[in-house]
């Protein structure tokens, strides 16, 4: 195994795990908004860092009536999220709460799980705008038909036993044929049909695991990358955390044997035959 310095980063990164997700319902009503903040929360298990206060403000033009659940997110090793029911490990006051135009309601999220877990979990905290019964007195004809846009935020919530630290090894790295990322284009763009794959072009594909206790993100890192081309010269390539981002994105690695494999294009095709190595830097 090749051992790296990899040391867990915290920061805005984490943040790119926390998303919106956003759904339409074409129901009688006004326009709706919400915010949801901080993103992520980074929890103990035990003591005053063992509760987070999550602020839900309403930036639209009606009242935001909204709920609330809680998931435990987890990572497979190509890179999937898979979500479980997970209510029972916090208590979240108030669960449910009406939020007025331009107002703010903090909710808390308290640990009441284990109190000495062996090493981190994810969860996403669902905020769920909820729909409002249309007014009974509109005539069912002769009105016009608006969208009422129901808002779905999930921030991260991470918990972690004190002390807790990532250790990323390197199980192997092999020259292979890898394919970038797709561009996200617009579906209006292209007619509403899928656009094809870019082609594959050289790069390196990299086994990764994380023996700690705490969760690690790789694109908090720098990649540095050596090998030896096939002309047999001397490859060198550092990867800042901001390009293996675009590659990988925030790279999550499950603490206790967590294992991901990124696929990372090079530009440069390697030989097969030589040693190929990768570290993480700060």
């Amino acid at each position: 195994m090749l051992r790296s310095d990899f040391r867990f980063m915290r920061g805005s990164r984490l943040a790119a795990l926390a998303g919106g997700l956003v759904a339409g319902l074409l129901v009688m009503s006004a326009a709706w908004a919400m915010r949801v903040s901080p993103m992520v929360s980074e929890l103990t298990t035990t003591g005053a860092g063992s509760a987070a206060r999550i602020e839900v403000g309403n930036v639209g033009s009606a009242a935001l009536p909204f709920e609330t659940l809680i998931t435990r997110m987890d990572i497979d090793a190509d890179g999937n999220i898979v979500e479980t029911p997970a209510d029972e490990d916090f208590l979240v006051f108030p669960p449910q709460g009406l939020v007025p135009v331009g107002g703010r309601q903090v909710v808390r999220v308290q640990w009441v799980g284990e109190p000495t877990i062996e090493s981190s979990s994810a969860y996403y905290l669902w905020v769920k705008q909820l729909p409002v019964q249309v007014d009974p007195t509109t005539p069912d004809s002769g009105g016009s038909l608006s969208v009422q846009v129901l808002y779905t935020m999930k921030a991260l919530i991470v918990v972690a036993p004190p002390g807790a630290q990532p250790k990323v090894e390197v199980l192997s790295a092999v020259p292979a044929m890898v394919t970038p990322p797709e561009p996200e284009v617009d579906p209006s763009l292209s007619g509403g049909e899928a656009s094809p794959p870019p082609p594959a072009q050289p790069g390196v594909e990299i086994v990764v695991a994380n023996t700690g206790k705490r969760y690690a993100l790789m694109s908090g890192a720098t990649w540095i990358m050596e090998g030896t081309d096939k002309a047999g010269q001397p490859f060198h390539r550092e990867f800042t955390g901001d390009e293996i981002s675009q590659i990988v994105g925030v790279g999550y690695l499950a603490p206790l044997g967590g294992k991901r494999t990124f696929k990372v294009p090079t530009g440069v095709e390697l030989d097969p035959a030589k040693p190929v190595s990768v570290r993480f830097a700060r």
